[in-house]
């Protein structure tokens, strides 16, 4: 696919599962962990090499190799490493369950898995919740949401977005967006989470421009201007994730919030990490790269430059 480019870390071209996975348990036997070893080998393998590297290790020497990681490594190295060898389903689904039955609900990833998976990895995250926890994903976010948020999750997870272009609709949208929004006093929300939570990406590209046209206003500005709270950041999501698939992140001040810059790295970086990169850019005064090497360090810091794949000067 052409999206799968947009990553920086990509399958290694001469891989060997049995090499690595040598490598990888002579990194951890006796006494101290060559850390180095570690994070330079799975940075540089896709998620499916490292499930076959996985797969090997316990074929070899009998072991788990996340639990032998788990107890070699700590802090937010291991955290990371972790994720890096978990499926990318697995990971969304326990991201999720935490979210929702951690203390209180962590809304912010709510919104950035909701928001940002396609119509089938929902499905996917849908079905493996249930097999998983034997819970109804819907039901559990309904539980916990409330409002014109619990309302676009819930259309979300439904998964059913139009695809492609409906050209005969981009003008009405539009105009029922203003219509909703900056033409009344108060906002009618629902019709905004209808109309995003429903139309595809490229569609809504489209009725943004339209409703620039019409308004003067960037879809954005609207956003912030006439919702609030975890409705806001949902919105802004779903639309300009769209627009722009990663505002998402680079606008959460990544750099202090290193569960979030975790997610991100993890999740985003065989898929549109060259992205999210150039938006950050274009927001900050720095780059991504210079931004986590001011604000982290030891073998976290070496792992997640290597994960962000370059500089943006």
């Amino acid at each position: 696919t052409l999206q799968a480019s947009r990553g920086t870390v990509k399958a290694s071209g001469n891989f060997n599962a049995s090499a690595d996975a040598e490598a990888l348990y002579k990194s951890m036997k006796g006494l101290g962990t060559d850390e180095d070893t570690i994070l330079q080998l799975l940075t540089a393998r896709s998620n499916s090499q490292r499930q076959e590297i996985k797969a090997t290790y316990k074929t070899l020497f009998g072991k788990d190799l996340v639990d032998d990681l788990k107890g070699e490594l700590g802090g937010k190295f291991e955290t990371l490493i972790v994720g890096l060898m978990t499926p990318p389903l697995a990971y969304d689904v326990t991201l999720l369950r935490n979210a929702i039955k951690g203390a209180g609900t962590d809304e912010k990833v709510l919104v950035e898995v909701l928001a940002s998976r396609t119509c089938q990895q929902v499905k996917d995250i849908v079905g493996a919740y249930r097999q998983e926890y034997d819970d109804d994903l819907e039901e559990d976010v309904s539980g916990d949401t409330s409002g014109h948020f619990k309302r676009l999750l819930v259309i979300l997870l439904q998964a059913n977005r139009q695809k492609g272009i409906q050209e005969g609709t981009v003008e009405s949208d539009a105009q029922v967006l203003f219509q909703a929004g900056e033409k009344k006093f108060g906002t009618d929300e629902q019709t905004f989470v209808t109309i995003l939570g429903n139309r595809s990406a490229e569609h809504l590209r489209k009725v943004f421009d339209a409703y620039m046209k019409l308004s003067g206003y960037e879809m954005e500005e609207s956003i912030k201007r006439e919702t609030s709270g975890p409705l806001r950041d949902l919105l802004l999501a779903v639309g300009t994730r769209l627009h722009r698939p990663h505002i998402l992140w680079s606008g959460s001040g990544a750099g202090t919030d290193d569960e979030t810059l975790i997610r991100v790295m993890v999740s985003r970086s065989e898929v549109d990490m060259m992205d999210i990169r150039a938006e950050f850019r274009r927001m900050f005064p720095s780059s991504l790269f210079s931004m986590i090497k001011g604000d982290t360090g030891g073998d976290y810091r070496k792992a997640l430059l290597l994960l962000c794949g370059g500089d943006d000067a």
